[in-house]
């Protein structure tokens, strides 16, 4: 089998200790052919800079603070000169096999541009709290030609993938403009219309729960059915989708939109209507309200 480099990026802002215990591990990976780059978002002195110079195959960039992942993450990608990228967040853990396991997948499934699969959660201080996510009721709904399966249901998650650098080519990178929590999502969402997405049924990667994860700051969730529908829209203009596909979508996002309810209804309501001005004859949105509002669920 060919031995392709693959590049690995990390954002980082402030967290010399969580970052530390990246580069570790990613130190004992069995896939050994990657380069490491470290982007920092403007941490404040050079702790960064001077932890990086401890690891072999880490090369350190240092930008002007941008508030969110999206910047550090698009100019890593910029830098990378391999195969594949893997993106990953510097709190989070990686299955010391994941690389050798995700390439040899890969380059025997030509024709799949993204690798993915679940997490496992762990605390603050690394211990596992036997917990998964990620994880579909039928793995099929993950794998394969998802992108009409997966808008307003769900996403990767973030510290899974391993991308083909081509794709980004073909997609562009994430998007700086949205609120930060929200790029990933719509990243993973604009590729699904340019790829079969591969999905391994076991835990690859560990997500670090803590109270600072951008992705617990849930009122910004509130206005992702709105981004994701430029998507399809946009898809739907280059007949790259049904105007069938576009409506069950739209439904989709309806349903997304709902589930937000509790955290502002008044921005919930407004976003619905943007949707769909016709969301409340819908027999699944109605249920879906009753069930959000009246039963608390």
């Amino acid at each position: 089998m060919s031995n392709p480099l693959v590049s690995i990026v990390i954002p980082t802002y402030n967290r010399a200790d969580y970052l530390k215990i990246t580069l570790e591990n990613l130190g004992k990976q069995v896939y050994n052919n990657i380069e490491i780059i470290v982007v920092d978002d403007g941490t404040p002195g050079s702790i960064n800079e001077q932890l990086c110079g401890e690891f072999d195959n880490v090369t350190y960039y240092k930008i002007k603070n941008s508030g969110g992942p999206a910047k550090p993450r698009n100019f890593g990608a910029t830098k990378a000169k391999g195969k594949y990228i893997a993106f990953l967040d510097d709190d989070d853990l990686w299955r010391n096999d994941k690389l050798e396991i995700q390439v040899a997948i890969l380059e025997s499934n030509p024709d799949f541009g993204i690798i993915h699969s679940s997490c496992e959660l762990i605390d603050e201080n690394g211990n596992k709290l036997n917990k998964l996510i990620g994880v579909p009721g039928d793995p099929l709904v993950k794998h394969g030609d998802v992108k009409n399966r997966m808008i307003g249901n769900w996403t990767l998650m973030m510290p899974t993938p391993l991308v083909k650098k081509s794709l980004l080519d073909e997609v562009g990178m994430f998007n700086e403009e949205i609120p930060p929590a929200l790029e990933d999502v719509e990243f993973w969402v604009r590729c699904s219309f340019h790829t079969k997405f591969y999905y391994y049924n076991e835990p690859l990667a560990l997500y670090r729960k803590h109270t600072n994860n951008i992705s617990n700051q849930t009122e910004r969730y509130l206005v992702l059915p709105l981004y994701l529908k430029k998507i399809i829209q946009a898809k739907l203009t280059d007949k790259l989708i049904t105007k069938k596909e576009f409506k069950k979508s739209i439904n989709s996002l309806s349903i997304m939109q709902l589930r937000t309810i509790r955290n502002n209804y008044i921005i919930t309501f407004n976003n619905l209507f943007i949707l769909d001005v016709f969301w409340m004859f819908k027999i699944r949105n109605i249920k879906t309200l009753i069930k959000k509002i009246i039963l608390k669920k």
